[in-house]
C-alpha cells in the first residue's frame, strides 16, 4: 500500500472516529413590546407580538407601562421599572419621548409594531448576529462566557407568563373590551454586570407558572448582546 492511499484511509478512519460537533444555534432574537391596557392603539401590537412569540428563535416580551394609568384605567401589569426601561431605550435610540405601542428589536431598532410584517422588517435590518457571548441557563444559575465587550454589560433576569391572559377593561379607551395578553413580564431583576470571560450568577427561584429569560445588554437602553430562555 503506498503512502498516499494509506494516508487517505487513515483520514477516513479519523473522520468516522471523531465526535460530531453541532453547529452553534442561531442567536435568540429579542422582541420587547411596551404597551398599556389603556391605549386603544395597543391591541394590534399585542396580537402581533403574541403571534411572533410562537417562533422558537424569538424571545417576545410584553412590558406594561405606567404613564397611561391616570387616563381612565390602571394597567394591571404595569410597573415603574418597565416605564424606566422604555425611557432608557428612548435615550439609547435618541428619541425625545416615549409612546405606546412601541416594539424594540434586539435593543437596536424600534417600530410601532402593529403588524407582524413591520416587526419582521426590524428583525431583518437589526438582527442579533452570531458571535456574542454564550449564555447557559440552568435551574439555579446562569453562566456567561465570551470575549470582553466594549463596555460592561448588564445581566437581566426576566420572569414572564407564557400563557394568554384575558383582561377585562372597564374604563378608558379600551373600556368594555377584554384584551388578551401573552408573555407578560412580571419581574425584571438586574443580576449584575459582565465584562467578559466566564462568570456565573445565581438565579433565585421564581413563582410557579412563570418562565425565565436572561438578557445580556450593553448598558441601559443599549443593544442586546445575547439572550437565553428557559
Amino acid at each position: 500500500m503506498n503512502r498516499r492511499i494509506a494516508g487517505g484511509l487513515a483520514a477516513t478512519l479519523l473522520a468516522f472516529a471523531a465526535p460530531a460537533f453541532a453547529q452553534p444555534a442561531a442567536p435568540l432574537q429579542v422582541v420587547e413590546l411596551f404597551t398599556s391596557q389603556g391605549c386603544s392603539s395597543c391591541p394590534p401590537a399585542n396580537a402581533a407580538v403574541a403571534e411572533l412569540s410562537a417562533r422558537p428563535q424569538i424571545l417576545a416580551l410584553s412590558f406594561g407601562v405606567t404613564y397611561w394609568d391616570q387616563l381612565g384605567w390602571k394597567d394591571t401589569f404595569a410597573q415603574k421599572k418597565f416605564t424606566d426601561r422604555q425611557w432608557d431605550y428612548a435615550k439609547g435610540l435618541r428619541h425625545d419621548n416615549v409612546g405606546t405601542p412601541q416594539v424594540v428589536v434586539n435593543g437596536r431598532r424600534d417600530v410601532v409594531g402593529q403588524r407582524v410584517s413591520e416587526i419582521e422588517g426590524a428583525l431583518h435590518s437589526a438582527p442579533l448576529a452570531a458571535g456574542g457571548p454564550a449564555v447557559t441557563l440552568q435551574a439555579a444559575r446562569v453562566a456567561i462566557a465570551g470575549p470582553a465587550p466594549r463596555r460592561a454589560a448588564d445581566v437581566w433576569l426576566v420572569r414572564y407568563d407564557p400563557n394568554v391572559v384575558q383582561v377585562p377593561i372597564r374604563r378608558g379607551e379600551n373600556g368594555g373590551k377584554t384584551l388578551p395578553h401573552k408573555n407578560v413580564v412580571r419581574e425584571l431583576t438586574r443580576l449584575g454586570d459582565w465584562s467578559g470571560g466566564q462568570r456565573s450568577y445565581a438565579v433565585p427561584a421564581g413563582p410557579a407558572g412563570l418562565r425565565t429569560a436572561i438578557l445580556v445588554q450593553a448598558g441601559p437602553g443599549g443593544p442586546i448582546l445575547a439572550a437565553a430562555k428557559g
